[in-house]
């Protein structure tokens, strides 16, 4: 394998917008951050009002000056192994089932089939304490399984050491709760699970609880329910064909066919609120089924089936529709005033937009088949660089967004790319 050239240092990113909670006092702050918004301090509302407690570490984690970034590859075998972005090394991890999907919220990775998911622990994460961040490293571990039937849909956290994980078995209706905190000290602790009426549907952590897709017998979503720890609903909102998700440091966002579901839940309580599509959306801008963004950050990328990509602001509770020129393959947003947006076209380009639809930068066509073949393509952005792999080749294109789209880096990783996560972020 060849070598991997030394990255720099990354500046350490600020977070945007206050929402945690009451921050512990006495921790060291990072560099500030220039997209940090004017009003990060205004806001009450938290999706999870279970902020941990000991800024993120465990017992064996050593903690580090700056994000400890790594990449999880995974062949269509399920053979693994992690890449420290930093320094270039390699580590062959243990193997885990022939991924069908895989899922990430920065530090493990889920690997699911028909069967069940696989969990995979990068010993990699970043604490977002709000104003400043703590880096961890400690030793990669398999914490286990969780079984059930149907490819797992996967909804995530803010934090990977506190709260929890949802996955959602769509063949046997079971929605299922992990507990992150155990999750972080090598094993599998299933907090809650639910039987519903099988279908696509999802459950996403919410304070103690979470948020629930309900379906009739026919499969057809109408409403998200709110849970508590015990499975019992505390609230609900009409939500039809719900689908997609992603928590923002300002809400739990869930996807519905007029709009997007923004769910808090502060000192255990719970608010659901819906914030509609506008009158004026045209049938070119069908509804977001799927949503990434950088990290935490208020504004968030929406896919749907039209050419072009939907920002939900958050913080705003505003919807923006930025028409292109097809349908990307991916699309994250970067941040929140300018609106930039990378995507991955289907010609295999990477392509950068602003929030009024103008292209800023584009890569020359880097992903073998972006639309089809084996293995899935992933495309993860974070505060300096994007990641995007090849399944057919195996490779992963390290792209510096801001500086004209530029291939920084061509990874080879220990194990063919066919899948990749990006973690410690």
């Amino acid at each position: 394998m060849s070598p991997h050239p030394l990255r720099p240092s990354r500046a350490t990113p600020l977070a945007g917008a206050a929402i945690l909670g009451l921050l512990l006092a006495g921790c060291s702050a990072s560099p500030s951050d220039s997209s940090a918004p004017a009003d990060a301090a205004s806001s009450a509302e938290t999706p999870s009002d279970d902020t941990g407690s000991g800024h993120g570490e465990i017992e064996g984690a050593a903690e580090a000056s700056e994000p400890p970034l790594h990449l999880v590859s995974i062949d269509t075998a399920g053979s693994v192994s992690l890449l420290d972005l930093l320094d270039g090394t390699e580590t062959g991890l243990d193997g885990v089932r022939a991924p069908r999907s895989v899922a990430s919220d920065g530090r493990y990775a889920f690997v699911a089939d028909e069967h069940g998911v696989d969990v995979v622990d990068s010993g990699a994460w970043t604490w977002d304490h709000v104003d400043h961040f703590h880096y961890y490293r400690a030793d990669p571990a398999s914490p286990g399984t969780v079984e059930g039937s149907g490819v797992a849909s996967i909804a995530t956290g803010m934090l990977s050491t506190a709260g929890g994980t949802g996955v959602f078995f769509p063949d046997s209706g079971e929605a299922v709760l992990l507990d992150n905190g155990a999750l972080s000290k090598g094993e599998i602790n299933e907090t809650l699970r639910l039987e519903v009426a099988p279908h696509d549907g999802l459950i996403a952590p919410l304070g103690e609880g979470a948020l629930v897709t309900e379906a009739d017998g026919n499969g057809w979503i109408e409403r998200v329910r709110a849970v508590d720890a015990a499975g019992d609903e505390i609230d609900s909102i009409a939500c039809t064909e719900a689908s997609g998700t992603i928590t923002t440091r300002l809400a739990l966002v869930v996807g519905c066919a007029d709009g997007a579901v923004l769910a808090t839940s502060v000192a255990g309580e719970t608010a659901l609120t819906k914030v509609a599509y506008p009158a004026d959306a045209s049938g070119d801008a069908p509804p977001a089924t799927e949503f990434s963004a950088r990290k935490g950050r208020p504004t968030v990328a929406g896919l749907g089936d039209g050419s072009g990509v939907w920002l939900l602001d958050t913080r705003e509770q505003s919807w923006r529709w930025i028409a292109m020129p097809e349908r990307p393959v991916a699309a994250s947003a970067v941040d929140d005033e300018a609106g930039h947006v990378v995507t991955l076209a289907p010609d295999g380009r990477v392509r950068v937009f602003d929030a009024d639809g103008a292209e800023r930068a584009a890569t020359d066509p880097i992903v073998t088949d972006a639309v089809g073949g084996g293995g899935q393509v992933s495309l993860t952005v974070d505060a300096q660089r994007a990641y995007v792999n090849d399944p057919a080749t195996g490779a992963v294109f390290e792209i510096d967004y801001a500086d004209g789209a530029r291939v920084a880096r061509t990874l080879e990783t220990g194990v063919p790319a066919h899948f990749v996560a990006e973690v410690g972020r």
